[in-house]
């Protein structure tokens, strides 16, 4: 179910109501009791997921043709170096 947002048209009181979009909009100010109009709202934030996006965008690491260096794992190379 979504939150709409209102604002009173009289006093200006801003609030929000959680209700199903099948739901009569909200009319009156529960304040004064004046109309309210229903404001338009960001809403929430999306998270995109699979490939094609950027690294640091929650990407799984281990992708096909993905290199080790890219994923920011180290290789057995770079051990192997810092130990010789």
């Amino acid at each position: 179910m979504p939150t709409y947002e209102y604002e009173c048209r009289k006093c200006g009181y801003r609030f929000e109501k959680f209700q199903p979009i099948t739901a009569a909009p909200v009319k009156t100010c529960p304040q004064c009791k004046g109309r309210v109009a229903r404001l338009l709202s960001g809403g929430a934030g999306f998270i995109f997921k699979g490939p094609g996006f950027y690294q640091t965008d929650y990407k799984r690491s281990g992708f096909p043709g993905e290199s080790a260096s890219a994923s920011g794992e180290k290789g057995s190379s770079a051990a192997a170096d810092k130990t010789a």
